[in-house]
């Protein structure tokens, strides 16, 4: 027996989350099991945690987008019993059951292993956020980071922190957008050299182009504040787009990309190929200063997670909410 927060939906349709004693003949189908222990809060475990149950689509239901663990048994050659491993995406917490449970089942083609050097504490502290801010400056490196600042907007977030520490750490100029002043102290502790309040970043434009100031960008937000971004891209700049928070609509127009040649890069971490996971992985291994990544921690337990769905949906999560599941 083990504890697992369990997502139940009733016959009028409402879900509620509860942690719940469960077996293992309950874990869903794949051919290794891992014995979880940590998972982390991100935005769409917000949504799988609601009241209108989000993302989810079979109950019961276990969220948790991500997890690290040990690896308990595997009929798979690649894992051993006792191997440390990171899984992130493959809408695991979404589809199939997730990492708020002390125990889970996947498939061994979802599984990277933990990077040498790393705690899986560490590395939940990256977790898909991380991950995906990684994937996200990888690709604007491959496009090429022209002079001036990165812009990284939803700054405080989970993907907005670990970016802007990734960049600082590789010798960029990052200005991180908030919308919070009281941010600021904990954003510059990550190596942002500018803060831009995010009132200026959206305010009302009718002009499609504007001062070329950013070098590149990592967009956690989305919506209207990346079309006004697009009109602030240096020539030949790259913006890493990564989130949907402010919405999937793109109210802006052509010209960013005709006139100043920019590159909306689309960022999905979700089903990312093997190579491509373990590229990332090893460069946040290697990249990000582990103090650094310890100072974004906000730790929790399982009891905590109902409470922290709900916040991180209000954008009141700062930082990485990790999840000690054996707490």
């Amino acid at each position: 027996m083990f504890n697992a927060l369990i997502v139940e939906k009733d016959d009028e349709g409402k879900s509620s989350a509860a942690v719940q004693e469960i077996s293992e003949d309950r874990l869903p189908e794949g051919n290794v099991t891992v014995a979880v222990e940590y998972s982390t809060v991100n935005y769409k475990d917000g949504l799988c945690i609601g009241p209108g149950g989000g993302l989810v689509r079979n109950y019961p239901h276990v969220p948790g987008i991500d997890f690290a663990g040990t690896v308990e048994t595997s009929d798979d050659d690649r894992y051993a019993p006792g191997d440390k491993v990171v899984l992130t995406g493959w809408r695991v917490g979404e589809m199939h059951w997730g990492g708020y449970a002390q125990k889970a089942r996947v498939s061994a083609d979802w599984l990277v292993p933990l990077p040498s050097g790393m705690t899986t504490r560490q590395a939940m502290a990256v977790g898909t956020a991380g991950f995906t801010a990684m994937l996200a400056v990888q690709a604007l490196e491959d496009h090429g980071i022209k002079d001036g600042p990165v812009l990284v907007t939803g700054a405080a977030g989970g993907v907005g922190s670990v970016a802007t520490a990734i960049l600082a750490a590789k010798g960029h100029q990052v200005a991180g957008v908030t919308g919070r002043p009281e941010t600021a102290d904990y954003l510059k502790s990550l190596g942002a050299t500018q803060i831009v309040a995010r009132e200026e970043i959206n305010e009302t434009t009718k002009r499609p182009l504007e001062t070329e100031t950013w070098g590149g960008c990592v967009d956690a937000v989305g919506g209207a504040m990346l079309a006004r971004v697009l009109g602030q891209m240096q020539y030949g700049a790259s913006v890493a787009a990564v989130g949907l928070a402010g919405g999937a609509g793109l109210p802006a127009t052509v010209i960013p990309f005709l006139l100043r040649g920019v590159n909306l890069l689309g960022i999905d971490s979700v089903m990312q190929p093997f190579a491509a996971r373990e590229r990332a992985w090893a460069d946040i291994a290697t990249t990000l200063p582990m103090d650094t990544l310890e100072a974004m921690i906000q730790p929790a337990t399982l009891s905590d997670l109902p409470g922290l769905g709900s916040d991180i949906l209000k954008g009141q999560v700062k930082g990485r909410v990790v999840v000690d599941v054996n707490a």
